[in-house]
């Protein structure tokens, strides 16, 4: 929390600002974990973690059937469980076009990517900018949801003026604070990637 609500005397405003808050929190991580399927200099076991795959007929996601790991820093080996899914979870990471083919020996499968290029790396700042725009979009439209609401309760509880302004300037720095945390997550997942 990054401000304190409890100054308001009205519950529903104070609701409507810690709803809005934890809104606003969601989509900064939700930013996050989708930076960390963007494969930077050294790859990350997120990338295919979310992967689903088959397993008797039950979509499951990848990490709940193997043992994932790095074994370089371009090398993703995913031991699985039981190996009689291997060809469907090959199948899978081949539909996912995660960025390498699957090499499987009859235990283990890797994945082993292409040292990335000065083109590939710019491919993939386009892609971390689109989902950081994505993102600010979401708390944008987070705002004017807020924004609405207030002005309903305002209108309901006859909320004075002053009050309905103040919290109107809480939404806007809360606004403005995670969109700068967006940023920031942002100039750092493009150095990581530009870093050779």
């Amino acid at each position: 929390m990054v401000y304190n609500f409890m100054d308001y005397l009205n519950d529903k405003i104070t609701e409507l600002l810690i709803t809005f808050e934890d809104k606003l929190g969601k989509t900064v991580n939700f930013v996050t974990n989708e930076f960390t399927t963007v494969r930077a200099g050294r790859v990350n076991t997120n990338i295919v973690e979310r992967i689903t795959v088959d397993y008797f007929g039950v979509a499951t996601p990848l990490r709940q059937l193997a043992n994932i790991s790095c074994s370089d820093s371009r090398t993703i080996v995913i031991n699985l469980w039981d190996t009689a899914i291997l060809r469907e979870a090959c199948k899978a990471i081949t539909l996912a076009q995660v960025g390498a083919n699957p090499i499987d020996d009859g235990r283990v499968i890797r994945l082993i990517f292409p040292q990335l290029t000065e083109e590939r790396r710019k491919e993939l700042v386009k892609q971390v900018r689109k989902i950081c725009e994505d993102g600010k979009v979401a708390i944008r439209n987070d705002r004017r949801a807020a924004m609405d609401q207030l002005k309903k309760i305002g209108k309901e509880d006859k909320v004075s003026e002053d009050e309905q302004e103040q919290v109107e300037k809480d939404i806007q720095k809360l606004t403005d604070s995670y969109v700068t945390s967006l940023d920031k997550l942002l100039g750092k997942k493009e150095t990581e990637i530009m870093e050779i």
